[in-house]
């Protein structure tokens, strides 16, 4: 009996890698034959993809464009490539894939397609300003485009329960029956991430992992930290991740320059080892109101051990057990977060205390082995 096939279709071949690995090794596991279809990329990364045993497919897309041209010439390329596999499932993910591959598949006849919505995303992020056009204008096209695949979808799934009201009931988007199924976060390789107590004896230290993007709560962050600071200069504020030059919403280099020369804040800029330093910190801290899915950030926080600080906005609230492994905070409010930074600071066992029930939390929800056994259930492979 020949192996069956499965088409995962994503964009960058680097962030396949990283969130849908185990999904592929579990696919592989019930005799599936994995192609990976990626339109960003390096042959390092498509070299990596390989060595799981998957076979690398690239095709062309624009991630971030709006030229419905280049949109098309992309659904019929990806229709040639499907028709050629002739798989038995495609599983697109993210916004771009999730429409055109579906369109796709179905005119290729695919028997099933199932597609995986990462979180809303930026147009549907309001910031305190309120959105510009041009972001109002690309969430009307993304629900037309939205009515168009859904329907032709088997199954939609989504990691928090707040977007498939926000979009598909509000929007009144129609789609199959039963086909709406939310998933909870992706998971983690929880041995990637050991459990690791803080050091009781160190100075109370928060981080912030994340691109230096306002909807990632940066400004708050900032903001919280010189407050702090100011009142407990023992007390250090780490950031990693990397600056936007595109974005307008992103952090200046000129504004992350003075504040790293003022001692405001500590920057290690991009890191491969994001884990060591959550180790070696005591609370990890993302006041975003972005759009998340499940944000992995904070469940890699909580596998490790740490007590986080997050808002109380679709996605993050999934993460944390208000008061038992850490703090929800109303979005924007920087108040709320110095109030709870300066808890940890005053009570430093809490740390620990908090940590561990988080840890807890992370093994019982976070468990990528367990999540990719539902994940494979809703798409309907059959487990030996």
């Amino acid at each position: 009996m020949k192996n069956k096939k499965i088409i995962i279709i994503g964009t960058t071949a680097s962030n396949l890698y990283g969130f849908r690995k185990d999904f592929i090794l579990s696919c592989l596991e019930q005799n599936y034959h994995v192609y990976t279809f990626v339109s960003e990329y390096t042959n390092e990364w498509l070299a990596k993809i390989k060595s799981l045993g998957a076979t690398p497919i690239t095709y062309e897309l624009s991630r971030g464009g709006l030229n419905p041209f280049a949109d098309l010439q992309s659904t019929y390329q990806l229709l040639h490539k499907i028709k050629e596999i002739q798989p038995d499932i495609v599983f697109p993910y993210s916004t771009k894939p999730v429409i055109y591959a579906t369109l796709a598949a179905y005119k290729a006849r695919v028997p099933y397609i199932c597609g995986m919505i990462e979180g809303l995303g930026s147009p549907f992020t309001i910031h305190k300003q309120g959105q510009r056009f041009k972001t109002k204008f690309t969430r009307f096209i993304q629900i037309t485009l939205y009515r168009l695949a859904f329907p032709y979808l088997d199954k939609i799934i989504f990691l928090n329960h707040d977007d498939p009201r926000d979009l598909v009931d509000h929007y009144n988007i129609s789609h199959k029956t039963n086909a709406i199924e939310v998933l909870g976060p992706i998971g983690l390789n929880l041995q990637e991430y050991a459990y690791t107590k803080w050091d009781e004896q160190e100075h109370i230290s928060f981080i912030f992992v994340a691109r230096l993007l306002a909807e990632k709560g940066i400004f708050e962050y900032l903001e919280a930290a010189k407050i702090v600071k100011n009142q407990y200069p023992q007390v250090s504020f780490k950031i990693i991740g990397g600056l936007d030059a595109e974005n307008p919403t992103g952090l200046k280099q000129a504004e992350l320059d003075h504040l790293i020369e003022t001692g405001v804040i500590e920057y290690a800029g991009f890191v491969t080892d994001v884990d060591q330093r959550i180790r070696n910190s005591a609370v990890f801290v993302l006041p975003s109101y972005y759009r998340e899915g499940v944000p992995r950030s904070t469940q890699e926080a909580m596998a490790i051990g740490r007590p986080v600080i997050t808002t109380n906005v679709p996605g993050c609230n999934e993460t944390v057990v208000e008061g038992v492994t850490g703090f929800l905070i109303p979005k924007w409010d920087v108040d709320a977060l110095v109030e709870k930074m300066i808890h940890f600071i005053k009570h430093p066992e809490q740390v620990n205390v908090m940590g561990y029930q988080g840890f807890l939390y992370a093994k019982k929800n976070f468990n990528a082995d367990l999540i990719n056994h539902k994940l494979l259930q809703i798409i309907g492979i059959n487990q030996s």
